[in-house]
């Protein structure tokens, strides 16, 4: 058994987290979980009109990751490492980002649902960049629903980022 058996990996978005997970999985022939952004249909969108589907694109980030998380709680504790490319509790960043009032407790009460029976990471390893280097790494991929992503959203959110991992405890 690894001394690490979940490692997820975080930053903001264009840090390079699927990038390092990639890498790692690979050399440590771990199981590779990655976000599964694409399959939300309603993230383009959000980026289109962040108040208007802000409380549809978290649900359905918080059901697609609590989805995958729940696969990983009941494997085998004797089976493959695992490496993700997010953390379960980092759902909250962008909740908190972009709800409020009702939406918000209402996520608040589903999320402390999924989270107290989610998989654990038994390392979170934490990606910091400037945003001017995530800019750039958002840009260079080149996801259309990304394109018109502003520098203050990911200025906000690089702080929220920040903020969080200072005073995370698992």
């Amino acid at each position: 058994m690894n001394q690490f058996d979940f490692i997820a990996i975080e930053g903001v978005i264009g840090a390079g987290k699927t990038s390092l997970a990639r890498m790692l999985s690979e050399r440590h022939n771990a199981r590779l979980v990655l976000e599964q952004f694409e399959e939300n249909p309603f993230l383009p969108r959000f980026y289109e009109d962040r108040e208007r589907y802000a409380f549809q694109t978290q649900l359905a980030f918080l059901a697609s990751r609590f989805q995958q998380q729940e696969k990983l709680r009941s494997r085998d504790l004797f089976q493959e490492m695992v490496i993700s490319d997010y953390l379960f509790d980092k759902d909250r960043i962008f909740a908190r980002l972009n709800l409020s009032g009702d939406e918000m407790a209402l996520y608040d009460s589903i999320y402390g649902i999924m989270n107290s029976i989610a998989a654990k990471a038994d390392m979170v390893v934490f990606i910091q960049s400037s945003v001017d280097r995530l800019m750039q790494n958002i840009r260079e991929r080149g996801r259309p629903y990304e394109k018109e992503m502003s520098r203050p959203y990911i200025e906000e959110l690089n702080n929220a980022y920040n903020h969080f991992f200072h005073h995370y405890a698992r």
